[in-house]
């Protein structure tokens, strides 16, 4: 059957589909998606006689990454990102990274000196563009130098490249995957971050994305020596910052969540004695 037959007939069928990219199908430079490309696909099923499912399963997984929706530097301060994009250059990884964070997990540590001690985050990442065999990730603190934490891969890969930046407020790695992640699929890794005697005292730990996430989990654990008097979440987004009050009413350990979150920042933040009246 020749291709003008095909399309004129699932032109009859009320799916049409030009005679351009029944060709790209056919030769494999383009593949169908969408619902009304597989309705077509399923009228040539019938068409050529077919087994239903015969074409449509010889497709595999969609090449779409899905709405990927606006990129952005969490954070507004201009100066930040220049140095996140310095840090970034210098371990050879693009700025920004062709990759998407759909879920994060980060569960924090604090001591009973009420420092942080380590951070575990998992990820769930996607390919965006082409394959990814690198992911670049950045440690801040933001107007305060510090020395360099020390970063490990727990699963799904290993650190590569580590790189401070000059103003030492910056401290990045790269993750090397295990396998290589062709657009727009997805991988597991997961690493840890201990932070060593001299790193600077902090009252906060959150997590930034550049792209919408579909879950952003954070979980702060406290010591039982170092149960702060107060705590809350602080959302950082383009439209502005958010802090709201959150109470442990007795536990040592608080979550924060948010699903379609991003681009921005959420971080839980805690003290001791009275709470300042404004940041």
């Amino acid at each position: 059957m020749t291709l003008a037959r095909l399309h004129a007939r699932l032109a009859e069928r009320g799916n049409p589909v030009s005679r351009a990219t029944l060709s790209y199908w056919r030769s494999g430079a383009r593949r169908p998606e969408g619902a009304q490309s597989l309705a077509a696909i399923a009228d040539l099923e019938d068409m050529l006689g077919l087994d239903p499912g015969a074409l449509i399963d010889r497709l595999g997984p969609s090449l779409r990454t899905g709405p990927l929706g606006a990129t952005s530097f969490p954070f507004d301060r201009e100066l930040l990102e220049e140095r996140v994009k310095e840090t970034f250059l210098a371990m050879g990884a693009a700025y920004p990274d062709p990759t998407r964070e759909q879920t994060i997990h980060a569960v924090t540590d604090v001591g009973p000196d009420g420092q942080v001690v380590r951070r575990t985050t998992r990820i769930v990442i996607q390919a965006t563009a082409g394959v990814v065999t690198e992911i670049p990730f950045v440690e801040i603190t933001a107007g305060t130098p510090s020395p360099p934490p020390v970063f490990q891969a727990i699963g799904g890969g290993r650190i590569a490249r580590t790189h401070s930046h000059e103003s030492r407020e910056i401290h990045g790695f790269i993750f090397e995957t295990e396998h290589p992640i062709t657009t727009p699929n997805s991988a597991m890794i997961e690493w840890s971050v201990t932070y060593p005697p001299g790193f600077p005292a902090g009252d906060g730990t959150g997590h930034g994305v550049a792209f919408q996430a579909r879950e952003l989990l954070l979980w702060t654990r406290f010591d039982a020596a170092a149960v702060p008097d107060w705590c809350e979440e602080v959302e950082e987004t383009t439209a502005g910052v958010v802090a709201t009050p959150r109470h442990l009413s007795g536990a040592r350990s608080l979550h924060a969540v948010r699903r379609a979150f991003g681009p921005g920042a959420l971080s839980i933040r805690w003290g001791f004695g009275e709470r300042p009246a404004d940041d």
